[in-house]
């Protein structure tokens, strides 16, 4: 986990909860949930969770018998953790990179683990619009190489976006950046 958090926070658990919470803030997560994707025991994550949530980063809420977690972005912090987290994620540099160079770029979604706030290596993007194929490629393989991520691409047109949009509900995804017309 070298990225910029691991030289200011000591605690491997408490980043990967910071990015999970503040990458994308509509995520609520309970403590075995989390205990378990992260591979670390419940009192590891409850420590953690603790921590933040007496800090205020982080609110809870009872639902039944599970207490969730989530981002509180009223927290005065809170855009600029969510800024760093993204920095973390690589996604500043995919966006920055795709918007200039792939042709008419309608919209780009953040699909499945990492619009959960999950750091799986795999970064899934939905790409709308009428995209140059081998700029895409090209630009993600120099990404990938400078984030240490891989990139998978769906790209797909304004027509056919409709249609899909159907299927992306049952999916986690993040509006990362639309066309101003």
């Amino acid at each position: 986990m070298d990225n910029i958090f691991s030289g200011i926070i000591s605690s491997k658990t408490r980043i990967k909860l910071l990015i999970r919470f503040f990458f994308n803030p509509e995520t609520k997560s309970y403590l075995r949930e989390l205990a378990k994707e992260f591979n670390v025991s419940t009192n590891s994550i409850r420590e953690e969770l603790n921590q933040l949530t007496r800090t205020n980063l982080l609110k809870s809420e009872k639902n039944g018998r599970q207490v969730h977690y989530m981002a509180n972005k009223d927290h005065p912090i809170f855009p600029e953790l969510k800024s760093m987290v993204s920095k973390v994620m690589g996604i500043d540099q995919v966006i920055d990179g795709i918007v200039g160079r792939l042709g008419d770029l309608e919209r780009a979604y953040l699909i499945d683990d990492y619009a959960e706030g999950k750091d799986s290596g795999i970064i899934d993007l939905l790409l709308v619009g009428n995209i140059d194929q081998f700029h895409l490629n090209d630009l993600s393989r120099k990404t990938e190489r400078y984030i240490k991520r891989k990139i998978r691409t769906i790209v797909i047109t304004s027509e056919e976006y409709n249609e899909f949009f159907k299927k992306l509900k049952n999916r986690t995804y993040i509006l990362i950046w639309e066309k101003i017309s």
